[in-house]
């Protein structure tokens, strides 16, 4: 479906569009846009595909812009069949200091890209949003949340024939940018102590390639307004922590410094109220969107008697990886493989 297509990646130059980059940069996909605010990163990007894909890096086009900004999206948008809305502003903390910020750029954002894609004519739309979303406690997770909210009321608002605009939600990818694997790393090279929240925590673990494929699932089978859900298994911080100190043969001191401002002790990738209307697809769970309309008085409906069994799907009672799964599953990553290699050649 991809087939000389031009793809659109919002916030390209995070962790998410580099991934995308490494899975569809030597396909025969036309053209791939990186759509961001720092020069900086574009730059970096553009120099690392001319040296290392020089056959490739001339699908690669740079837009320097905002999504704050609807005239600078609509810059990049024009001729775009496809996009993938990464832009986000992620960081707990940040946004809980700055909620303002974050409902600019997850929400009034969000809604710039999708009318300057339906505007455009834009085939799919696909936007990232993630597990905080759900019983959302804090400023992040409730901006996501709204975020969600747009993306459906807008689903509602064009014909899919004309543009589909759908959601997915996945958990903590492990070792993105800003994430707690890199810290910990970090820490054990530094020869401080690993620091953890709080042990007993879970959260959902997956790779960025698995992030790309649910995108990629959702494309190929969402309808529009759906959100979609990757079933993913799970860890505490103590085990993440533990595996990671292992796998660096390091003797780190393990220090509880308390949880964060907006933390949950576990996430949620699917509630219990879109339970009663999911769909189980195997290694994903399809949340459709609500088609009705504000005219309620005209309908009269019996509840209905039966609802899905599914139940909520959340971090502590999916599946909980153990040490050895965990570093299993860290070293399926070229990122530890490589800082494994350094740390390595440091002690020789």
């Amino acid at each position: 479906m991809f087939h000389n297509k031009t793809l659109l990646i919002t916030g390209g130059t995070g962790s998410f569009g580099n991934a995308v980059l490494d899975r569809f940069l030597t396909t025969d996909i036309k053209e791939i846009r990186i759509f961001s605010r720092d020069e900086l990163k574009q730059d970096n990007m553009r120099h690392f595909y001319q040296q290392n894909y020089p056959q490739y890096s001339d699908k690669l086009k740079f837009y320097i812009g905002d999504v704050r900004d609807l005239r600078s999206v609509k810059n990049a948008i024009h001729g775009v069949d496809y996009i993938f809305h990464a832009a986000a502003l992620k960081q707990v903390p940040s946004c809980e200091f700055f909620p303002v910020e974050a409902v600019k750029t997850n929400v009034l954002g969000t809604e710039n890209v999708l009318t300057a894609a339906i505007e455009e004519g834009v085939r799919k739309v696909i936007c990232l949003s993630t597990d905080k979303a759900a019983y959302p406690v804090n400023a992040m997770g409730t901006s996501k949340a709204m975020m969600e909210k747009v993306i459906v009321a807008k689903s509602r608002t064009v014909s899919p024939e004309k543009t589909e605009i759908c959601c997915t939600r996945y958990g903590n990818v492990m070792c993105s940018r800003g994430s707690v694997i890199p810290l910990f790393i970090s820490q054990i090279k530094e020869g401080k102590a690993i620091t953890v929240t709080e042990p007993a925590m879970t959260r959902f673990i997956m790779s960025l390639s698995e992030a790309v494929e649910l995108v990629v699932f959702a494309f190929q089978n969402a309808a529009s307004g759906d959100i979609m859900v990757q079933k993913a298994p799970a860890c505490t911080i103590e085990i993440l922590a533990q595996a990671v100190r292992q796998l660096f043969h390091a003797e780190n001191e393990i220090k509880v410094i308390g949880i964060r401002h907006g933390e949950k002790m576990y996430e949620t990738l699917l509630t219990n109220e879109e339970c009663a209307h999911a769909v189980d697809m195997g290694n994903f769970y399809r949340v459709p969107c609500d088609k009705r309309d504000l005219n309620y008085d005209k309908y009269f409906k019996d509840g209905d008697k039966e609802r899905s069994k599914l139940r909520e799907f959340n971090s502590s009672n999916t599946e909980l990886l153990d040490i050895d799964q965990v570093k299993e599953k860290l070293l399926s990553l070229q990122y530890i493989r490589d800082e494994i290699a350094k740390w390595e050649a440091r002690a020789l």
